[in-house]
């Protein structure tokens, strides 16, 4: 068993509340995206309520939804994100959420059996923001290795 897992967060601005017209079909592939990411290599935990996803949970906002999992890797993240079908959702996000100037996610490296609540989620992505891309907080494009 690795000795770390790479976190990640992201957070996206819903463009209209989750219940309408515009958000049904972001709804309705929910539990096959996230069904999608729990099957795939590397995947280690992903923050969810009692309906089986994270859309109640609004740290940031009412407006704003979080995604908060854990991974082996680096890569076996990126594989997911970019090289499996959750890139038809990817394709789609501007149809539902709004455009955002600053970092909306960031990937920090926790101890094996660690699960990052959206507290400390929110301070590294705070720490992202302020500081660039660090070991403590950081992007899939300035990555850094677990630690030794």
């Amino acid at each position: 068993m690795p000795a770390y897992h790479l976190a990640q967060l992201n957070i996206a601005w819903m463009k209209a509340p989750l219940e309408s017209p515009e958000m049904a079909d972001f709804v309705a592939n929910l539990e096959r995206i996230n069904a999608l990411a729990e099957a795939s290599p590397g995947y280690v935990w992903r923050l969810q309520d009692e309906a089986g996803d994270a859309t109640a949970i609004r740290p940031f906002g009412d407006e704003v939804l979080v995604n908060l999992s854990l991974w082996r890797d680096v890569q076996s993240l990126s594989d997911y994100v970019y090289k499996s079908a959750h890139t038809e959702m990817l394709k789609r996000r501007r149809e539902w959420f709004g455009r955002v100037e600053q970092a909306h996610q960031v990937l920090w490296w926790v101890p094996a059996g660690h699960r990052p609540d959206v507290v400390e989620a929110a301070e590294r992505l705070a720490h992202l923001r302020e500081h660039g891309a660090t070991q403590q907080a950081f992007t899939f494009r300035h990555a850094f290795a677990a630690p030794a």
